[in-house]
């Protein structure tokens, strides 16, 4: 069972990384911040009586479903925007209405994007997940813990059971290896 205290303090931990990950995925600051205060408190209202040792995973995966919920949330949003936003803009009653025409993406939106694009980012990020996914155990371990979740080199070695030696390696060999598997597939980064 986690005290008011320890909670506070794991919270408080997380602030930050939380915030860099849900900025990234949603690219919007203020977005961010509300997605990271409503994992907070989902974390504090449903699992604040769960061990210390349990929050970690819990969080991210609340982290991560709020995120979900967000994009969910914007698509409907985006919907009913695109469908109703323009029916008054007709300039000649005797023209046929077509949403497609008067809809425009947000910029920096994944909507403002062209399919294309859309299709080349999916592509690359695809390949770089799956040569994540050739690296050895402790190498993509250690590689996503420090680039992806944003730990340091000290919260890695205690997480994965290791000396903070062990994590400086696996990740120079897992970022060495990517690098070269990418751009051997023409991805430079």
């Amino acid at each position: 069972m986690a005290t008011d205290k320890e909670l506070s303090d794991f919270l408080e931990s997380v602030e930050r990384r939380a915030f860099k990950q849900a900025a990234y995925a949603v690219r919007k600051d203020e977005s961010a911040l509300d997605i990271v205060q409503d994992a907070m408190i989902k974390l504090a209202e449903k699992y604040g009586d769960k061990p210390v040792a349990e929050l970690p995973m819990l969080f991210q995966r609340i982290l991560q479903n709020t995120i979900l919920d967000y994009f969910r949330r914007e698509k409907v949003r985006n919907t009913w925007v695109s469908l109703f936003g323009g029916m008054g803009k007709r300039e000649n009653e005797g023209e046929e209405f077509d949403i497609l025409e008067s809809y425009e993406a947000e910029e920096g939106s994944a909507a403002a994007e062209s399919s294309a694009d859309q299709i080349e980012r999916m592509q690359t990020l695809s390949l770089i997940d799956a040569e994540i996914q050739k690296l050895p155990a402790r190498q993509r371990e250690a590689f996503l813990m420090r680039y992806w979740q944003d730990m340091d080199v000290a919260e890695t070695a205690e997480a994965m059971g290791c000396s903070e030696g062990s994590v400086k390696t696996h990740c120079s060999r897992a970022t060495h290896a990517l690098a070269e598997s990418l751009k051997a597939k023409g991805i430079t980064l």
